[in-house]
């Protein structure tokens, strides 16, 4: 289905399709095999143990590679509707472009480095991933407000700003919660110490995640006029 999309539009909706998958094969792999409990684990706690550690690393690599497609496709279409339309600095297209980059790049060392191993490099990364993730989708917010209505219609911007705004809610406590967990562990049990921090920080990190996810939803009618020759030359049927 994904190869009878117009344009490039099949990449946005590939990375939304493989990540939705990621998260929920991970998860139903780990709750059947009793690794985690069932109510709300870490995202990385499903992948910590194999045979899930395994896919999920396969999988979030993937994830990472689709999501530098997108974000560098995106910079494109939004660097040739500047040239025309001069809505914005080039300097910020460039630098929501790197910001974007260093998330997936966050996204790798999730995938890399798993959590009960080198819990500080996956943290770190984890960290960077979510925290580029949010700055990303808020500033390609921006970018569509500064491009309304030429290139975006307005039911667009206020959906992608008010994804953006729950992204920024949910990071906040996701972030404060774990750095109050003492202990690393994914076979949270409800009552335990710092299970209320876990189980607020985990509901948060979902929230955050399937943003993302939804975020990128939005960019497949965007994608729907655009062509990449052989060349690597774009052109625009706008």
């Amino acid at each position: 289905m994904l190869c009878f999309m117009p344009g490039v539009a099949f990449i946005p909706a590939l990375l939304v399709c493989w990540s939705s998958a990621a998260f929920i094969i991970s998860y139903m792999i780990a709750v059947l095999g009793g690794h985690v409990e069932p109510l709300v684990p870490y995202i990385s706690d499903t992948g910590t143990k194999p045979p899930e550690s395994g896919i999920f690393g396969f999988m979030i690599n993937i994830s990472a590679f689709l999501g530098a497609a997108t974000m560098y496709i995106r910079y494109l279409i939004i660097e040739k509707q500047n040239e025309s339309s001069h809505f914005m600095n080039p300097s910020c297209n460039l630098i929501t472009l790197c910001i974007g980059l260093l998330g997936c790049i966050g996204m790798g060392i999730v995938a890399n480095f798993q959590e009960l191993s080198v819990p500080s490099v996956h943290d770190g990364g984890a960290l960077v991933a979510f925290g580029s993730g949010v700055v990303y989708i808020t500033l390609q917010s921006v970018i569509s407000f500064k491009s309304c209505p030429q290139w975006n219609s307005h039911c667009t911007c206020y959906i992608r700003i008010a994804i953006s705004i729950v992204s920024c809610i949910a990071v906040i406590p996701m972030i404060a919660c774990a750095s109050l967990i003492s202990i690393t562990k994914i076979d949270w049990i409800p009552g335990e110490k710092d299970y209320t921090y876990h189980f607020v920080s985990a509901i948060c990190e979902w929230t955050v995640a399937f943003s993302f996810i939804i975020f990128f939803l939005t960019f497949i009618r965007d994608f729907q006029g655009v062509t990449l020759r052989i060349s690597t030359e774009m052109h625009e049927d706008f």
